[in-house]
């Protein structure tokens, strides 16, 4: 097994040289219909209490919470969602109540399956009632508590509660913008005509899926030819943030992507990374400012180096957390040793009766597409780790689907 060159870093030391120094934007004010994926800039509090007053959990009778459920009583209104009974109820009256109507002061409802209703008057089967059957004003929250923190992503889920919150704008990081420069003669756009010594470009596609998925905005470039001049052109005057170069990362002849830059100032921060697959990746600012991050063509290579570097660059861009949501999880296959570089392997989860068990793919050749289609999580393994056995505990990264 041939050692790291001397150039090579750890995984955790190149992302943390590439995320050195970034930061959100200022913060964008955007209507909440338009926030879906967006990261907060600011946090979310309450203008209200929620619900904003006592409600009915059920459809009934609103009665005295004091009031004996024996006798008869006389039904003298209604309060329904939206359209509340505005008056006084006393001891021998019940108003009819629908769920999520407000419930007149002082009052308990009685579900309707306990009701028994004679024109305008009304009894109850006698019972133990077990609650009051009423939402108390506050008890999902109060006026004023913080919901949602700068930097949480917004789901579905986040976006009911800042809704409920009564937020109709929010304040969010700006997108970051990434130009997606793929490399390499025989590199042809899906859809175009190929000839038998070229193939079509799967990566593109796939990255500016993941950043969209990643809140960023993906800035697709023309892919350019093996030439150091026509490389340096096609980003040369593109407005981004983020430079994501894919192929030409390696030391060939036809390698020309740093060498290229280096045409507009670029100076390397990360020149390539103890890891497999992904061992070409490298990081560079160019002189305006602008990173530039090169992944390796294969696939396989490119997608698990986007996981691991490109998303925590993303999230940081948008202030959200940056770090990898790891997880331990049970090997159902043995491993062998590592040896020198941090492995990552496609793999995919079965459940059983303890949780979730993870088989790595047999083949875990960088080129195979079909693998990481099928692939439902990655697994980590430290460099200069022992063989592993079925059953024992592994790192592992979840791909997020649809």
């Amino acid at each position: 097994m041939p050692e790291p060159s001397s150039g090579e870093i750890g995984v955790e030391d190149a992302r943390t040289r590439m995320l050195a120094g970034i930061a959100p934007g200022a913060a964008e004010a955007t209507p909440l219909v338009a926030a879906f994926g967006r990261t907060l800039a600011q946090p979310i509090a309450a203008i209200r209490d929620q619900p904003p007053f006592d409600a009915s959990a059920m459809d009934g009778y609103a009665i005295l919470a004091d009031a004996a459920f024996t006798g008869r009583f006389r039904v003298i209104g209604e309060s329904a969602a939206g359209r509340p009974f505005a008056g006084e109820i006393a001891a021998n009256e019940a108003v009819r109540i629908f769920t999520g109507a407000r419930v007149p002061e002082g009052c308990r409802v009685v579900v309707q399956e306990r009701a028994i209703r004679d024109g305008d008057h009304v009894t109850f089967e006698a019972h133990t009632p077990i609650s009051s059957n009423t939402r108390p004003r506050g008890g999902d929250f109060r006026a004023g508590q913080v919901l949602l923190q700068a930097g949480a992503r917004l789901d579905a889920w986040s976006l009911a509660l800042a809704a409920a919150a009564g937020c109709g704008t929010v304040q969010l990081a700006p997108r970051p913008r990434v130009a997606i420069l793929s490399t390499g003669e025989e590199i042809v756009k899906a859809g175009g005509e190929a000839t038998d010594a070229q193939i079509f470009d799967s990566n593109g596609p796939a990255l500016a899926a993941l950043m969209t998925a990643w809140g960023g905005t993906a800035v697709p470039l023309a892919p350019a030819k093996d030439d150091e001049a026509a490389i340096a052109a096609a980003v040369a005057d593109v407005a981004c943030d983020l430079i994501l170069t894919v192929g030409g990362a390696s030391v060939g002849d036809h390698d020309l992507v740093k060498p290229s830059l280096r045409r507009l100032g670029l100076e390397l921060k990360v020149e390539t990374v103890r890891l497999r697959p992904g061992k070409p990746t490298w990081f560079g600012v160019l002189a305006d400012g602008r990173r530039v991050l090169g992944l390796p063509g294969n696939p396989a290579s490119a997608l698990v180096c986007a996981e691991l570097f490109l998303k925590p660059l993303l999230m940081a861009w948008q202030g959200a957390e940056p770090a990898l949501p790891m997880e331990p999880v049970r090997l159902a296959s043995a491993l062998p040793p590592t040896g020198p570089r941090e492995h990552w392997m496609r793999a995919r989860l079965a459940y059983d009766g303890k949780g979730a068990v993870a088989t790595p793919f047999s083949d875990q050749d960088s080129s195979l597409v079909t693998v990481f289609a099928d692939a439902d999580a990655l697994l980590r393994r430290p460099s200069g780790a022992g063989a592993a056995a079925v059953g024992d505990l592994v790192d592992m990264l979840r791909l997020h689907r649809l």
